[in-house]
C-alpha cells in the first residue's frame, strides 16, 4: 500500500500571518495556485503517482490544491475528509493573527506534555495525533494495495510521520514539509512502513521563494 502525502499550497493564511483553521481558512494565495499548478504539470508528464483515492482536508487550501491536481491524476475526484484537517485551534484562536495570539496567550510550548493545552478551546496535541492516526489507519485498510494521495497539512504530515515510525509525539523535530512537496510511505507489512520519500519539491524550482511561517 503506497501513502502519498502531497502538502496544499502556499495559503492566504501564511500570507496573511494569521491562523488559519477550518473557519476561516481561505484557500491559496497567487504563489499558492502556481505551486500546485507546477506539480500538476509534472504529476501529468511523470505519471508517478497513479492514484486509486485523492482525499484532502476539509481545509480550502488543501481542497483547492486537490483540485488543481485532480486533472494530472486521471481525473480521480476529490473525496474530502476532516480527519486529515490541520491542528485545530478552536473557535477562540481560529483567524487571530500570530501576533495577537502570542499577546493573549503567549507562545506555546509544543515539545512537552502532548495534553497541555495549547490552543485554548481548541485540540491538544494528544487529540490531534489520535485523529490523524485514526484517519490514516482508515485509509490504510480501505485502500489495501493502492495507492492514496492525501492532499493535507504540514502538521498533518509530521504527525504521521512520528506515528508510522514509531517516533515520539512531541519533542524537537526540524524536518518541515515544503509546500506542495510529496511525501510518500510503503506499508511492507502489517505495522511496518517504509520511508520511500519526504519533502520532494524538484518541480518548484524557478518558482519564488513562499512567505515564512513564524
Amino acid at each position: 500500500m503506497r501513502l502519498v502525502f502531497i502538502r496544499h499550497g502556499e495559503s492566504n493564511a501564511t500570507v496573511g500571518k494569521f491562523i488559519g483553521g477550518p473557519r476561516t481558512c481561505s484557500g491559496l494565495s497567487d504563489l499558492g495556485r502556481d505551486q500546485a499548478a507546477a506539480l500538476a504539470d509534472r504529476l501529468k508528464r511523470t505519471g508517478e503517482l497513479g492514484p486509486t483515492a485523492l482525499i484532502a482536508s476539509n481545509y480550502a487550501r488543501a481542497i483547492e490544491t486537490a483540485e488543481i491536481l485532480a486533472p494530472a491524476l486521471g481525473g480521480v475526484p476529490v473525496a474530502i475528509d476532516a480527519d486529515f484537517g490541520e491542528h485545530d485551534p478552536g473557535p477562540e484562536c481560529d483567524g487571530l493573527t500570530f501576533e495577537a495570539f502570542i499577546d493573549r496567550y503567549g507562545r506555546p510550548n509544543w515539545e512537552d506534555d502532548p495534553y497541555e493545552i495549547t490552543f485554548p478551546g481548541g485540540e491538544t496535541l494528544a487529540d490531534f495525533h489520535y485523529r490523524v492516526g485514526r484517519a490514516v489507519h482508515r485509509v490504510a485498510h480501505e485502500h489495501e494495495d493502492a495507492t492514496a494521495v492525501v492532499v493535507c497539512h504540514g502538521g498533518v504530515i509530521d504527525a504521521t510521520f512520528r506515528q508510522l515510525l514509531r517516533l515520539p509525539m512531541s519533542g524537537a523535530f526540524e524536518l518541515r514539509a515544503t509546500n506542495t512537496s510529496i511525501t510518500e510511505l510503503s506499508r511492507i507489512r502489517v505495522g511496518r512502513w517504509q520511508l520511500v520519500r519526504y519533502n520532494d519539491a524538484a518541480h518548484l524550482d524557478g518558482l519564488p521563494i513562499g512567505t515564512l511561517a513564524d
